[in-house]
């Protein structure tokens, strides 16, 4: 079973910073979409994702982010990722991901 999704969020000026912790995967990816696609749809700021508690994310979570980042790019806004763990920084160069996001 996974672990629970907690999402702590705080507004800047400029920015919308999301800590996320807990564990992505097919149980918990529609929270992340729900909660990443809300804040697009309802702000005019890039987003920055803190990942230090991140645990785990899979291909499903993985894709919900690169949809996410499409959405807010339609809206010349951005999605930047800080605090990658070393699993999950594998991930994101195995996959390309890191590529695509902007990583701090």
């Amino acid at each position: 079973m996974a672990s629970e999704l907690i999402f702590r969020e705080k507004q800047n000026s400029d920015l919308i910073d999301v800590a996320i912790s807990g564990e992505v995967d097919i149980y918990t990816s529609q929270q992340l979409k729900d909660k990443l696609y809300s804040l697009i749809d309802q702000n005019d700021s890039d987003i920055r994702l803190d990942f230090k508690d991140l645990t785990y994310i899979d291909s499903t979570g993985l894709g919900i982010l690169v949809g996410a980042l499409k959405k807010a790019r339609e809206k010349d806004r951005n999605i930047k990722i800080s605090n990658l763990r070393g699993n999950i920084h594998k991930l994101f160069l195995i996959t390309g991901l890191d590529k695509l996001f902007l990583i701090e």
